[in-house]
This record gives structure tokens, C-alpha cells and sequence, in this order.
């Protein structure tokens, strides 16, 4: 039997034992997520066994990207999602009817460059002198990969441009793609740095001795949000129980992501990188500056608001999203208050 953190097994043992359902009969919730560290939640409760202790069952559904997650969601799928707060945002402003129940991680993206543009950054202190002057010596601008236009790596790239360095998206090349084809790139040398999370910061540090990060989250878009819990407005009507059950895990699992990484690899290695990452490499990523779990809702309000305040001045968010909808925070404070009070 796993061993269930000291300060959480109490409020656990309560929620399985008064759960939504009996170990014969158990509530069925349909659940989307992305193969990425940010949600690694999912994965410990699912790799523990916890959930079905909890008398849940979820039918794991994954996607390739956030938008993809969104369609899904826009034809009538899914109850549960973990994706990052920009495809919530979009789902909500396109009329979906979702709340971002908890967080899942904060300032997770890092700027890691290779090559000729990590050795300019070496050199020179000040960013946005170091890419003018990659740009002069080189004589083309740096070559920059990231995720699709709108996704959180994205826009904390661009914010970092255009409100933290003053320089405009225009001083670099921005290149769009998936999460496997950035680290190909990387490592193949066919772009200069990319805008990216863990596990790839990571790898690429072990596999480029050229590449280092050379900007965190905290001085891209400080606070920055990134994967969150979410859930439809009519699971959390028709299921409240089994919804209270998985907060409680997911609070459960936030406790072990941040004093027992090692713990936690096994199972997140099991989802990210179709195991072919090694072990110790997912342990190093979970321990990363990059790394930073948390589940506590309240704490990423504001910097969600800066996030999307900057797509709706971008274009990437056709509609402002009323984020007081977006957000219900009232599980969290619940299944919270009883963790305190146990």
C-alpha cells in the first residue's frame, strides 16, 4: 500500500471511506490531458493507485496540444481537463462551459539556447543587448522554437519580448511546433533556443553542452500561470462528490511532486516522453527551478489576469474572458480548510 502523506491521510481516508461511490460502482469521469510535466498530478494519483481507491474511474483521453483539447471540449467531450490556463481561457471564451478549479504549476517555461546564442548570452548581461547583438554578429535574427501561437510557452515568449525587454517580437523568429519536433530542433542545432518546459529543458542540457537556460518564468512573466485543473460546469453539478474526491488527490499529489520527486518519477515518467526518457532525467526535471507545483488557485489570479489582458492585446484571444466565471475556487478552499483542520 502506497504511504499517504502524513498531513493529507486523514482528510483522504474520510473522502475514500465517505466517497462518491462504492469500490463496485464507481463514478466514471472522462479526462483530457497533455503528455507534459506541468500536469503530473494526473499521473501520481493514476500511477498510486489512488484514484480508484477513491472510487473513481477516468477514462484518460490524451492530446497532442491545448487547442486540440478545445475542440474536444467544443463538441460536447470530456468532463474533466488538465491543460494549460491559455486553452482555458480560449475554451471560456468561446462559450464553453468550464471552471479552472485548481492550479497545477507556476513559472514552469525557460528560455534554453544553444550554440552560438548561449554563448552570445554568456558574454552579454543585458537580454536584449545579447540578441541585438547575436543578430549583428551572426547576421540573421536568433531562431526561437516554441509551442503554437496563444499556448502558455508562446505567450510568456512574446510577453518577455515585447513587455519585459522592450524589443518587440520582431527582434527574433519565432518558430511554432510540437513539443517532440522543439526538442528535435534543439538538438539538431536547426534553431537557436526555444521557449519550453520540462522535461526538454532538461534533456537538452544533458544532451547539448553548448545549451543552458538563459531566462526562467520569473523574469519572463513573473508569477506566470501555467497547467491547471478544470472541469465542466455539469460535472461539478452532477457529480459533486467524486469532484471532491479527485481535489483531495490532486492535493495529495501536489504534497508528494514537491517532497518526494523521486517518488513521483516512476509514475510521470510512465506518461511523458512514451518512456523513453530515462528515470533520472525525469527526477532532475521534477526537480528543476522550472519545476514549481502548487495547487492553490488564489495564487495564480493575478498573473493569470497580466497573461490575459497581453493575448487579448495580442489577437489571440478573440473575446475578453470575465476570469471571476473562469475561476471557482470554492472546492479548493473546501477539501483546503478540512486539510488544515485534520
Amino acid at each position: 500500500m502506497s504511504r499517504v502523506p502524513r498531513l493529507l491521510a486523514p482528510l483522504v481516508a474520510l473522502l475514500i471511506a465517505a466517497g462518491p461511490a462504492q469500490a463496485d460502482d464507481p463514478t466514471r469521469l472522462e479526462v483530457g490531458y497533455m503528455p507534459i510535466l506541468p500536469v503530473a498530478q494526473l499521473f501520481v494519483m493514476e500511477g498510486e493507485g489512488w484514484t480508484s481507491d477513491a472510487g473513481l474511474e477516468l477514462e484518460l483521453t490524451r492530446f497532442s496540444s491545448g487547442p486540440a483539447m478545445v475542440q474536444a471540449l467544443a463538441s460536447g467531450e470530456l468532463d474533466v481537463m488538465y491543460f494549460g490556463i491559455g486553452p482555458a481561457m480560449v475554451a471560456r471564451a468561446n462559450g464553453v462551459p468550464i471552471k479552472v478549479l485548481a492550479a497545477s504549476i507556476r513559472e514552469q517555461i525557460g528560455l534554453v539556447a544553444r550554440g552560438e546564442l548561449a554563448d552570445t548570452f554568456a558574454r552579454v548581461a543585458d537580454p536584449a543587448e545579447a540578441i541585438a547583438r547575436f543578430t549583428e554578429e551572426q547576421g540573421r535574427k536568433p531562431q526561437i522554437a516554441t509551442f503554437p501561437r496563444g499556448s502558455v510557452p508562446d505567450t510568456v515568449l512574446r510577453y518577455w519580448l515585447v513587455e519585459q525587454l522592450a524589443v518587440g517580437e520582431e527582434a527574433v523568429d519565432i518558430v511554432a511546433m510540437g513539443a517532440d519536433r522543439v526538442q528535435q530542433a534543439l538538438l539538431a542545432g536547426a534553431v537557436d533556443a526555444a521557449s519550453i518546459l520540462e522535461p526538454i529543458l532538461t534533456t537538452v542540457q544533458e544532451r547539448d553542452d553548448s545549451a543552458r537556460v538563459v531566462a526562467r518564468a520569473d523574469e519572463m512573466l513573473p508569477g506566470q500561470p501555467g497547467a491547471v485543473l478544470a472541469a465542466r460546469e455539469s460535472a461539478l453539478a452532477d457529480h459533486p462528490e467524486a469532484m471532491r474526491a479527485l481535489m483531495a488527490l490532486h492535493l495529495r499529489a501536489t504534497e508528494v511532486l514537491v517532497e518526494e520527486p523521486e517518488r513521483a518519477a516512476p509514475h510521470v515518467r510512465e506518461f511523458v516522453g512514451k518512456r523513453l526518457i530515462g528515470l533520472d532525467t525525469v527526477e532532475a526535471a521534477l526537480r528543476s527551478p522550472s519545476s514549481n507545483y502548487l495547487a492553490d488557485p488564489h495564487a495564480i489570479l493575478e498573473a493569470t489576469r497580466t497573461m490575459h489582458d497581453f493575448q487579448a492585446a495580442q489577437g489571440t484571444l478573440r473575446k475578453r474572458v470575465d476570469l471571476d466565471a473562469l475561476f471557482d475556487t470554492d472546492l479548493y478552499d473546501a477539501v483546503a480548510e478540512e486539510q488544515a483542520g485534520s
